[in-house]
């Protein structure tokens, strides 16, 4: 009896091990299937940003009142350098709050590349940012407008210039793509690992009838992740987003809260912490309710 139990026991830990094993292989193969269509996306996005990121930046500068709209237009760019400009334009007194809200409420941070890697998806992409600037020209309007209400002169103070840039404009386009796409890569099978694993352990039904449970509260969970300053934060929104876990309320909200590292810089470089929570708390609401909203009105874009 005492051997039947052993070989049963020993059974058992063969087939956990065997199920560990298949979740790791199924993550590491999804993964190696974007790995051509991110290094594609990467490398067209690092071509832009060295051809033309500088010139868009001072064209901010110059929009006056159209402000918010080409903030808009201009953070839908897949390239995340945008809010961190746009934080250092804002610390500079040369761009407004509504400005500066557009700018983060349309920059997707890695949710473009992570969707192009996704070639059964990328009808999608244009379609999340079409939301996404619309809500962020709307936004973008309406805060100037009203801080036009409370005029007051913002203190001259100088503001630390802060930039993000990792160095790998030094070795040229290739070698910044293949760094991007490594790390976007990483991220993106740590996250399928943890699919994977939570679908194969809980089970898929179960992990479904979860997500379906806290539906309406969705976005709000989604804007909270989506303002943590790291790209991890879009992966793991898209990722859940087009494997159906997520609703598109819900994706919109975090890749709207999403500013990349945009936020830290605005923390770092302007010196009014009073303007730099405002924006966040702001940034946070039209994020969050806009998702709410989209989900209220059955919009999908999947």
């Amino acid at each position: 009896m005492e051997f039947l139990g052993y070989i049963g026991t020993y059974h058992g830990h063969a087939e956990e091990a065997f199920s560990i094993l298949d979740i790791l292989t199924d993550a590491l193969l999804d993964s190696l299937k974007m790995l051509p269509f991110l290094f594609a996306a990467f490398l067209f996005m690092e071509y832009f940003e060295h051809k033309a990121g500088e010139k868009l930046a001072n064209a901010l500068k110059k929009m006056g009142g159209f402000g918010s709209v080409g903030g808009a237009l201009i953070g839908c760019i897949p390239q995340c350098g945008f809010s961190v400009a746009a934080s250092n334009l804002y610390a500079g007194e040369l761009i407004t709050a509504g400005t500066l809200l557009a700018v983060f409420l349309s920059t997707s941070d890695e949710a473009v590349p992570v969707l192009l890697a996704h070639p059964e998806h990328a009808g999608a992409v244009w379609k999340l940012l079409l939301i996404k600037v619309i809500i962020a020209i709307i936004a973008g309007l309406l805060l100037d407008l009203c801080l036009k209400l409370f005029k007051r002169k913002r203190r001259d103070e100088p503001f630390e210039e802060f930039c993000s840039d990792c160095g790998c404009g030094e070795h040229g386009i290739f070698y910044s793509s293949f760094r991007h796409t490594l790390n976007i890569f990483i991220f993106i099978l740590l996250v399928n690992i943890l699919l994977n694993g939570v679908i194969s352990f809980v089970g898929e039904e179960r992990f479904s009838e979860f997500l379906a449970g806290i539906r309406v509260f969705q976005p709000f969970v989604a804007g909270l992740v989506g303002m943590i300053p790291n790209c991890a934060a879009s992966v793991v929104i898209t990722e859940l987003f087009v494997q159906g876990g997520i609703t598109t309320g819900s994706a919109v909200a975090g890749l709207s809260t999403g500013a990349g590292v945009g936020l830290a810089v605005l923390f770092k470089s302007n010196k009014s912490v009073k303007e730099n929570i405002f924006i966040t708390v702001v940034l946070y609401l039209v994020g969050t309710f806009s998702g709410l909203l989209i989900d209220l009105m059955g919009i999908s874009v999947l």
